[in-house]
């Protein structure tokens, strides 16, 4: 029997014990993986994905922190984005650092298969200190009143079974639709929470590295949590359902759901940078076209926020000669100069309202 107050050491292993795949799942699941297809075309359709599509990325790492009440702005997060050596606090340190543990787990997916170990490295580079699986008593999860909801499991033995039993049925050969493992997979990290901290923004990478490693996505594009901030209690009760009752159908069509949701949205985010590029890219040509070049115009879509060192290290021009192409830009009405303390920054105000409206 669960009881909130006491470690859950019985979490069951998987696959559950249930029927996964009822009618109004695999329904479900059906529409959503029309919606991720038809995103992974999109995203094919950006020019450099890795460069442009890194500001999506951004977005998602505040987002995510936002979850746990790791709150930055816009204009604090663009502003460090573009100037890593600066003094900012240390909520927006730990976004970018969110970001970085993005990319990072990206990079490793293609050497090498999601695993506990790869867990670790991941939450080590959210949390910039040597963590490893919990080894010490007494974690319990409270509500918004303070009261205790759920303690996970202890004992690293335990949880390192627990983990090695989730790597099993990320990795085992059955029929089930990617979709609704994914939404299993989310569930089970979370109840087990192997960490002492950085549970839910490391379980939050692993469901885009899924996707990308089972070749859904070709790049990290489709995140969740705008969708669980606006159904935050939605999330939890999830959660608590699974636990406390077995509701699984009730967790995995609220994946599912989310997942449709976010892969239309994100779709349409696509659509409306890519169509503000080719708005850009004619002003340009139009109003300045002695600085026109391919690789200004995907710098000035990487870095919404965008400095005269951004186009020296990438070779697009010289000090005096980036200075003033980012200037005809500004001129031109394509980017707003705003100056911060000694350092000028060039904003791309359309492509920042795109990332914060969709």
């Amino acid at each position: 029997m669960f009881d909130r107050n006491l470690p859950y050491n019985d979490l069951p292993l998987l696959p559950p014990a249930v029927e996964l795949e009822t009618k109004a799942i695999l329904k479900q699941a059906i529409a959503a993986s029309r919606a991720v297809a038809d995103l992974k075309g999109k995203a094919q359709q950006i020019p450099n994905q890795r460069m442009m599509i890194d500001s999506i990325v951004l977005q998602e790492a505040r987002l995510s922190s936002e979850i746990e009440n790791i709150v930055t702005t816009n204009d604090e997060l663009y502003r460090a984005a573009a100037d890593m050596d600066g003094l900012f606090d240390s909520h927006t340190k730990e976004v970018l650092r969110y970001r970085q543990a993005i990319w990072y787990g990206y990079e490793q997916i293609h050497k090498r298969p999601l695993s506990a170990n790869l867990f670790v490295e991941i939450v080590r580079i959210i949390k910039q200190i040597h963590m490893d699986v919990r080894k010490t008593t007494g974690t319990k999860l409270s509500g918004p009143n303070g009261e205790i909801v759920y303690t996970p499991p202890e004992g690293e033995p335990i949880i390192r079974e627990k983990l090695a039993n989730l790597e099993q049925f990320i990795y085992s050969e059955d029929d089930l639709d990617p979709l609704v493992k994914l939404a299993v997979m989310h569930y089970q990290f979370e109840a087990i929470h192997p960490f002492a901290d950085g549970n839910g923004r490391t379980g939050r990478i692993l469901n885009i590295l899924f996707l990308v490693e089972q070749k859904l996505l070709d790049m990290p594009v489709l995140f969740l949590s705008r969708y669980i901030l606006e159904n935050k209690g939605d999330y939890y009760d999830g959660l608590r359902g699974v636990t406390e009752n077995g509701l699984w159908e009730d967790w995995i069509l609220y994946v599912l759901k989310g997942i449709e949701l976010t892969a239309k949205q994100t779709s349409e985010q696509i659509d409306a940078i890519l169509e503000l590029t080719e708005a850009v890219k004619d002003i340009m040509r139009d109003k300045a076209e002695k600085i026109y070049s391919k690789e200004l115009l995907e710098m000035i879509f990487m870095h919404p926020y965008c400095k005269i060192k951004f186009l020296e290290q990438s070779g697009i021009a010289k000090r005096q000669t980036a200075s003033t192409y980012l200037q005809t830009l500004s001129d031109i009405g394509i980017l707003r100069t705003e100056k911060i303390g000694r350092e000028n920054y060039y904003i791309n105000d359309a492509l920042l309202h795109i990332l914060m409206n969709r």
